[in-house]
């Protein structure tokens, strides 16, 4: 067989090719020497009900041309040229990446498939261009097609809403096909467009999981479907409206990367692969990412009701709590009392700040804080000077209404005007004003979503962001830049090449966020994951928790604070301030390694960060227990770390009423106790009693 491979330290993707058409897919998974496998042609008798010439899964299947299954493209002129045969024009082969030129004459078109490797992570993407001379009309380009083993059992995925974000969902493999298609214009409060592929007797720490998430900030398909020999077949892409691409002669279309891995140690090995390579792709500078400063954001706190010198308090009572980073939310600019008005008018509000931002940001600097500025520049009120000046620059459709969402609607960021605008206002306050981080909300979905021609304008609103944010990037690069859409609807491995941190959620309780969190986990990483400390009870759900326990759930992510210290009685903040204090002991390794996540025995949640030399072991209780004693948590990532030290460094928890302590755990809470890394992988760690809403925190290191 004429094979082409790319390897990773586990897994291996292998390639067949062919005189007359694209290269065939003959494996992605675990690594295997590409030339023991057999050619297919010796695989396969003619099957009964089959076209005279076999059809292959192709690393680009083509329509209409007796493949059957999903196709790669779906493309037209005029009604005409939909069925497509390509040929294979090269392959430039690398140690770490593939290129395929394909070609269809009678379409008038090329394709470019592009394969990468890095660790176990391919990064696939495609680039189709218009070699006619009559508009090319494409309704479908898969970033990459993918082949799964006919053995898989289960597709986990994630729903949700606002204020309840990443909604885990297992549901075992269709008869014959799954689809998840995003239609708002955004990435959606579901998380990232993604999925992970169980095989036979997967777990969070063993077994086969095919892993893949879209980097793409827009609508996007995720398709699995089965064929008639039992295997699957996944593809990934932008979603297109009706009409969205007609591609002009010699004009391209360039996809989104696909990002997919196969983890041979369950879903722990898949995140892992996701976190390393979104970390490759964060746009840290040169020197690398610093540590994650302790936020407190304006919001929960004052809303729109800005007052300079209650905001200069706020911040001074923040910088005692050991907070690094002050973030004015909405309401500072020019008419802005509430959400009706003034999106877009970028300018400080007079009546609010006399002397402009200046003072306010030289107050918070003065307290060794950085300023931070909310912005939310793709939107604008109907009831704003800038519209009044420029109606004809929203996302509308001649004949439809302008529907509104929270009084706003949307700025055309396909427009090179618009953004041109947009970077002058957003570059004038970084230049004149001292910010080091910028919160950029997104609050809507797009509807309706058409451009100054009439076309459908999605994929050029989200391509229109990115040119955004990549121009102020480059124009400001030690600023940071938060993604936030109504909390979490824009987290993607798209946007994440271009800011530093994602709001998680607008809900804060604590409680929720535990599983959000670790729904987040599953996708990006935690330096990037925004968690606050919330007040209690949480605006969101009326619910209220402690404040150590609010402190401890929001510890493992970029930390932050949620409200005005000035309501706390004192015994609280001095728990507030404990909790920042112990961020910024552990943050660094917290931030940096591996995460696991694991599930322990009645209801407990873990989730550990570092390496198995040095981890911190983060124990979660949201239930009361349900027996007389806790049963240990099976650490597997422990096995062959030789003897560990286990050192208890708090129960995060409700004062007053402390359960029995056994004097294991009083030994842990001193100079810590050795068990052996085995012992630890098999029998498990022993628990302390916990109450609900609780948090066990606990360093595990080599012992000397």
């Amino acid at each position: 067989m004429s094979a082409i491979a790319l390897h990773g330290p586990t897994t291996s993707m292998v390639l067949e090719c062919r005189d007359d058409g694209p290269p065939l897919w003959r494996w992605w998974g675990g690594r295997l020497d590409a030339e023991t496998l057999p050619a297919l042609a010796d695989l396969r008798a003619p099957a009964s009900f089959s076209l005279d010439v076999d059809q292959p899964l192709a690393l680009v299947p083509a329509y209409g041309a007796g493949w059957f299954g999903p196709a790669a493209l779906r493309a037209h002129r005029g009604g005409r040229h939909s069925a497509h045969r390509f040929t294979t024009q090269d392959i430039d082969c690398g140690a770490d990446a593939i290129t395929v030129h394909l070609r269809d004459d009678a379409a008038g078109l090329t394709l470019v498939q592009r394969i990468a490797v890095a660790g176990d992570m391919l990064t696939l993407s495609a680039t189709l261009t218009n070699n006619g001379d009559t508009p090319l009309s494409v309704d479908w380009l898969a970033s990459g097609t993918l082949p799964l083993p006919h053995d898989c059992t289960a597709i986990r995925h994630f729903t949700g809403r606002h204020n309840a974000e990443f909604v885990e969902a297992v549901e075992p493999m269709p008869a014959q096909g799954w689809t998840r298609e995003g239609r708002r214009g955004l990435t959606g409060h579901a998380g990232p467009p993604g999925l992970f592929v169980e095989g036979p007797g997967a777990t969070r720490h063993a077994g086969r999981v095919h892993a893949a998430q879209l980097a793409w900030s827009g609508n996007h398909r995720l398709l699995l479907e089965r064929d008639d020999e039992g295997y699957w077949v996944l593809q990934m892409g932008m979603a297109l409206a009706p009409g969205e691409v007609s591609l002009a002669p010699g004009e391209s279309l360039t996809t989104p990367d696909l990002l997919a891995t196969c983890s041979n140690t369950g879903l722990n090995g898949a995140v892992q692969a996701f976190h390393a390579a979104i970390r490759a792709r964060a746009p840290w500078p040169t020197e690398g990412m610093r540590p994650r400063p302790v936020h407190i954001n304006s919001w929960e706190g004052f809303y729109f009701d800005h007052d300079e010198a209650a905001l200069k308090a706020l911040a001074t009572r923040a910088a005692d709590l050991g907070v690094e980073r002050f973030v004015l939310d909405d309401g500072w600019f020019r008419g802005r009392d509430d959400d009706t008005a003034a999106l877009g008018d970028w300018e400080p509000d007079a009546r609010k700040y006399p002397d402009g931002l200046a003072p306010l940001a030289t107050h918070v600097m003065d307290l060794g804080m950085e300023f931070g500025l909310w912005v939310e520049p793709e939107m604008i009120n109907p009831d704003s000077d800038l519209y009044r000046a420029h109606p004809d620059w929203v996302l509308a459709v001649d004949g439809v209404p302008r529907i509104t969402a929270r009084n706003q609607l949307v700025l055309d960021l396909g427009r090179a005007v618009v953004r041109d605008h947009l970077f002058a206002r957003l570059d004038a306050l970084l230049t004149g004003l001292p910010i080091a981080y910028l919160k950029w909300d997104h609050n809507r979905d797009l509807a309706p979503a058409a451009g100054a021609e009439g076309r459908a304008a999605y994929v050029a609103q989200v391509s229109g962001v990115y040119d955004l944010l990549d121009r102020l990037g480059a124009a400001h690069p030690a600023v940071e830049i938060e993604s936030c859409a109504g909390g979490g609807g824009r987290i993607d491995a798209g946007i994440a090449a271009r800011t530093h941190r994602f709001w998680t959620s607008d809900c804060i309780d604590a409680v929720s966020r535990v599983s959000m969190q670790r729904g987040f986990l599953m996708f990006m990483p935690p330096e990037m994951m925004g968690a606050h400390v919330g007040a209690a009870p949480a605006h969101s759900t009326g619910r209220a928790q402690g404040m150590a326990f609010r402190a401890a759930v929001a510890l493992p992510g970029h930390f932050g604070v949620e409200l005005d210290p000035a309501e706390m009685a004192a015994e609280e903040a001095g728990l507030l301030a404990a909790g920042i204090a112990r961020y910024k002991a552990l943050r660094d390794r917290l931030h940096s390694g591996r995460v696991w996540l694991g599930e322990g025995p009645d209801g407990l949640v873990w989730q550990a960060h570092g390496e198995p030399d040095d981890l911190i072991l983060h124990v979660t209780r949201v239930a009361p227990t349900t027996l007389r004693r806790p049963p240990p948590i099976v650490l597997p990532m422990l096995t062959g770390a030789g003897d560990v030290r286990v050192a208890l460094l708090e129960i995060a928890t409700v004062p007053g009423h402390p359960a029995p302590d056994a004097p294991l755990f009083a030994a842990m809470r001193g100079g810590g106790v050795v068990i052996g890394g085995d012992a630890l992988a098999t029998a498990g760690l022993p628990m302390p009693a916990m109450k609900a809403e609780s948090v066990a925190l606990f360093r595990l290191t080599r012992a000397s």
